[in-house]
C-alpha cells in the first residue's frame, strides 16, 4: 500500500466497488459508476469548494435521472408492476368498492331534490321545478325543526356523559382480573347483547320496566301502583341511554381491551418497582395507553351527535309521544315518508350531514391541539 505525501494511505481498492479507486466517490454519497456520466462531468479534485461539489453532484444526478422512465415510482417500481403485484388485493376490494358506490355515493346525487319542488309522480328528479334555497328557508323558519335538533343534542349529551365512560371502566375492570378464564366469560356476557336486535332489546326492557313488567308486579304486591318507566316522557332520555349501554357497551370493551393488550408489561413492573400502587399504575400507565383510542372514539361520537339511533327511537315514539322522543332522523323520516314532502326532508338531511361534518372537523382540531392524532393526522 502506497503512502501519499500528507501521510494518508492511497492507492488501495474498495472491495465493494469492484476495484475502484478512492477518487470514484465525491462528497454527498454520489458514485461515478456510469462511464458515460463520469466522462461528461469532471471529477472533483481535493480542495474544491462545497458549492462546486454540489453543482457537480446535481449535474450527475440530473444526467442519471434523465435515463429513468417517467412512470417509475419510489423504490424503482412502476405502476404496472404495482398493479400486477397487488392484483389479488385489488380484486378482493372491488366488491366492497362496488357496494360503497351503489349504496353510499350514488345516492348522494339524490340530494338535488333539496333544491327542487320535488314531485315524485309528476316531474321526478329530471323535470321537477327548481326552487333554489327555498326548502332551506322553510327549515330555518320552522320552530319544530329547532326543537327536534335541541332534543337530539340533549340525548347525545346525556349519552356522552353517562354511556361513553362505561366501556372504559369495564375494560379497566376486566383487564385487572387475573384469571384468563374468568375474563373470557365476563367479556362474552357483556358482548352478547350486541347481537340482539333493537326489537328484542326493547322487549326485554318492557318485560322488566314496563307497566306489566317484573318490577311493576313486585311493587304492586307491596302496595305500590303506577310504576311504568317505558311510558314516562321525563325519563325517556335516560331510558334510551340505559338501553344503549346494555346493548353496545360490550363492543366498546373489546376496542379498549385491544388497546390495553398492546401495553408493555415492563411499564407496570417498572412502576411497581418505583413504589406505585394499583391506582397509580392505572393512572400513569393504563390511561395514557388508552388516550389515543379514547380521543379517536370521542371525535367519532361528536361527529355522530345528530344520529342517536333511528330504529331504537322509532319503536318507542308512540309510547312516550313525539315531544319527548322526536329526533332528527325520525323527524326527517316522518316528514319525507308520512307527509310526502321529500324536498323538505332532503334539505333537513343535508343540513344534518353538513353540521356533522363541521362537528367532526372541530373535534379533530381539538384533538390535534391536545396532542392526539384523532381521525386523521396533521
Amino acid at each position: 500500500m502506497s503512502v501519499q505525501a500528507d501521510g494518508r494511505p492511497g492507492g488501495g481498492t474498495n472491495p465493494r466497488r469492484g476495484g475502484g479507486t478512492q477518487h470514484d466517490q465525491i462528497p454527498g454519497g454520489t458514485d461515478a459508476r456510469d462511464a458515460g456520466i463520469a466522462a461528461t462531468v469532471p471529477a472533483p479534485v481535493e480542495g474544491t469548494p462545497v458549492s462546486t461539489l454540489t453543482t457537480i453532484r446535481t449535474a450527475r444526478l440530473g444526467k442519471r435521472g434523465k435515463q429513468q422512465p417517467a412512470t417509475r415510482r419510489e423504490g424503482g417500481i412502476t405502476w404496472r408492476h404495482r398493479l400486477r403485484r397487488d392484483r389479488a388485493l385489488l380484486l378482493m376490494t372491488m366488491p366492497v368498492v362496488g357496494l360503497l358506490l351503489v349504496f353510499n355515493y350514488i345516492p348522494i346525487l339524490g340530494n338535488v331534490v333539496a333544491f327542487q319542488n320535488y314531485d315524485v309522480y309528476g316531474g321526478g328528479i329530471w323535470h321537477s321545478q327548481w326552487v333554489g334555497f327555498y326548502n332551506f328557508q322553510r327549515i330555518f323558519e320552522d320552530a319544530r325543526f329547532w326543537g327536534v335538533v335541541q332534543n337530539t343534542l340533549s340525548i347525545t349529551f346525556i349519552q356522552l356523559i353517562l354511556y361513553f365512560p362505561i366501556p372504559i371502566l369495564l375494560a379497566l375492570l376486566i383487564n385487572s382480573v387475573i384469571s384468563n378464564k374468568l375474563r373470557t366469560v365476563v367479556q362474552s356476557i357483556l358482548y352478547l347483547p350486541h347481537f340482539f336486535s333493537w326489537v328484542l332489546v326493547i322487549t326485554v326492557f318492557q318485560q322488566m320496566l314496563g307497566g306489566a313488567g317484573l318490577i311493576a308486579q313486585q311493587l304492586r304486591d307491596h302496595g305500590v301502583n303506577g310504576f311504568d318507566l317505558m311510558t314516562n316522557p321525563g325519563l325517556f332520555k335516560f331510558l334510551v341511554t340505559a338501553q344503549s349501554v346494555w346493548k353496545d357497551a360490550g363492543w366498546g370493551v373489546i376496542v379498549f381491551l385491544a388497546a390495553l393488550s398492546a401495553v408493555n408489561n415492563e411499564l407496570y413492573e417498572a412502576a411497581a418497582v418505583d413504589g406505585a400502587n394499583r391506582w397509580r399504575r392505572m393512572w400513569h400507565v393504563t390511561l395514557p395507553a388508552l388516550r389515543p383510542v379514547i380521543a379517536l372514539l370521542l371525535v367519532l361520537r361528536v361527529g355522530d351527535a345528530l344520529t342517536v339511533g333511528f330504529e331504537q327511537i322509532l319503536l318507542q315514539r308512540d309510547a312516550v309521544g313525539a315531544g319527548a322522543s322526536e329526533v332528527l332522523d325520525t323527524y326527517v323520516w316522518y316528514i319525507g315518508i308520512r307527509t310526502g314532502d321529500y324536498a323538505y326532508a332532503a334539505a333537513a338531511g343535508l343540513i344534518k350531514g353538513l353540521f356533522s361534518l363541521l362537528l367532526i372537523l372541530l373535534a379533530n382540531k381539538i384533538a390535534h391541539k391536545l396532542g392526539e392524532q384523532g381521525v386523521y393526522s396533521k
